[in-house]
């Protein structure tokens, strides 16, 4: 992890080193990273750093892919971080909320319904990696734009 400044941020700091699960301790590393983060930016700006993190994660996880012989290695967990940080941005304040956006993100991430298996299988490549995250990003915030219109009535 060490050898190489891509590799620290595609384990998302040791995050996907963890032996069971290293996708979800990378969405739970999202949590503080945002609310951190969400405590001294505004909105645009903290939009603004996901986008870079998420060009970052393309390099990084290209990188580190080509030196773990895995183009998505399940020890990469920088997708998830970025991907579940704009999720937490567009998500309604509050931990009940939060923790509905995980679960969503998270069932997303590992059922990947159409068309983010056709993307996991078919982009083999930094760009692929983070892609596939994104999209589950998606379906989460749709999900919760639904939750919150039938909450509204």
């Amino acid at each position: 992890m060490l050898r190489h400044p891509a590799h620290l941020i595609a384990l998302g700091a040791g995050a996907g080193l963890v032996p069971r699960a290293p996708g979800t301790a990378g969405t739970l590393l999202a949590f503080p990273l945002y609310w951190a983060l969400a405590a001294v930016c505004t909105a645009p700006t903290l939009l603004g750093l996901i986008v870079l993190g998420f060009a970052l994660g393309v390099w990084a996880c290209a990188r580190t892919g080509r030196a773990l012989g895995a183009s998505d290695h399940g020890a990469m967990v920088w997708d998830e971080i970025v991907a579940f940080m704009l999720v937490l941005l567009f998500t309604p304040a509050g931990l009940l909320w939060q923790a509905f956006a995980f679960v969503l993100f998270r069932l997303f991430d590992i059922l990947k319904p159409p068309p983010i298996r056709y993307y996991d299988r078919k982009l083999k490549s930094g760009f692929g990696v983070m892609f596939d995250d994104l999209l589950a990003a998606g379906y989460a915030l749709l999900v919760l734009a639904g939750a919150r219109m039938l909450i509204a009535g």
